[in-house]
């Protein structure tokens, strides 16, 4: 077992809507101890800027490319991290210099594995200047550089946290804008893959229906009043990615919400919430074998609806992240965290069954705010 270290989780989601901090001490393996959280909402003018970023960044054919909307988004982002940062720090009344590490996620523009293209907005360096705080960035490079999908990469931390609930198999689901499962088995075997769709096609299909006065399906409210199409669900599952065997992932925007333009508004929710579930009950038949249970996290578990449509279709009871006592909104910021801990104490963060690389692998770049 290494020290135990203080780190800082900073992770902004497919959802874009703002970002996670989240504080934890850990030796990066078995010990964690969670600390505080929070949730910083991107203001109008970041969030706009993204949405520019993200349409440049469908050209990109190198990772590095910065053209000017991503360019300025990029700086949008960094600067906004550093500020919660600041802000997260003096509510906490937690001094800079207990800090060990930052994690810093950024912003994901582009996912493309098949093309080894991966593309997170922000400013490691920049991040680590501001705050005058050690910040390792850029975690899914290294895995692509060596044949894995850069995704997920929570996974190792989901096992550390489960480790003291008895159910094995166990599959931890977190469902943000593309919908991710982790598989840990009897020996803590580790399978993990994207799904589908999570929350992204219903996000998109609300805000178009609403005129933008709405950004999701608060509880799932809308799709609860609607009528699923199924002959719509089994075209969408003939999708070529469900075929493919994992390790597998998505960007947002592999999917669409065109197949239910013609339908209305609470009958596309429900339809598009049942892909998402239908998702995750094909993704379960190609897991070693069926896990007992599902927590789910990430913006998506609170959904009732959806978590309902889950457990429908897979026969796997699913309960929300806090019924096994975790925290479902800070998840992925904690694995941040725990991740920047791995790799300063060159621990893998990636393995061939989580992502496809070829050997388990260490990852991420270290930023010191005293280099030139």
């Amino acid at each position: 077992m290494g020290r135990m270290m203080r780190a800082l989780g900073l992770m902004s989601g497919t959802s874009m809507d703002g970002i996670d901090v989240a504080l934890i001490e850990t030796d990066g393996e078995d010990g964690v101890h969670r600390g505080s959280a929070r949730t910083f909402a991107y203001s109008n003018d970041v969030r706009s800027a993204l949405g520019e970023a993200v349409s440049e960044a469908r050209s990109l054919t190198v990772r590095t490319d910065r053209p000017s909307a991503l360019k300025r988004a990029e700086q949008l982002v960094t600067e906004r991290h550093a500020a919660v940062v600041e802000a997260f720090l003096h509510e906490q009344g937690q001094a800079k210099e207990t800090i060990d590490v930052v994690g810093f996620h950024g912003q994901t523009v582009l996912h493309r594995p098949e093309n080894a293209l991966t593309v997170q907005l922000g400013d490691g360096p920049m991040l680590s200047r501001l705050l005058g705080l050690p910040v390792v960035y850029d975690l899914r490079a290294a895995d692509m550089a060596h044949g894995g999908q850069g995704a997920p990469l929570a996974p190792v931390y989901h096992r550390a946290l489960v480790a003291a609930l008895p159910q094995r198999p166990i599959g931890v689901l977190n469902i943000g804008g593309v919908a991710n499962i982790t598989w840990i088995g009897r020996d803590g075997e580790l399978v993990a893959f994207d799904t589908g769709p999570g929350g992204a096609l219903i996000d998109d299909w609300v805000s178009r229906c609403t005129a933008g006065t709405m950004s999701y399906d608060a509880d799932g409210a809308l799709a609860a009043s609607g009528t699923v199409n199924e002959g719509v669900v089994g075209f969408f599952t003939g999708h070529a990615y469900f075929k493919e065997r994992p390790p597998k992932s998505l960007d947002r925007n592999t999917f669409f919400w065109d197949l239910v333009q013609w339908m209305s508004p609470q009958d596309g929710a429900a339809t598009l919430t049942a892909m998402s579930a239908e998702a995750v009950a094909l993704g379960l038949k190609q897991l070693p074998e069926v896990p007992g249970r599902i927590v789910a996290c990430g913006g998506g578990r609170k959904n009732q609806t959806l978590l309902g449509m889950i457990a429908a279709r897979t026969g796997i009871e699913v309960v929300r992240a806090e019924v096994v006592g975790l925290d479902g909104d800070s998840v992925e910021a904690e694995a941040w965290a725990y991740m920047a801990v791995r790799s300063r104490r060159g621990l893998p963060i990636t393995f061939p069954g989580t992502t496809g690389t070829v050997e388990p692998r260490c990852g991420g770049c270290l930023a010191l705010p005293d280099a030139a």
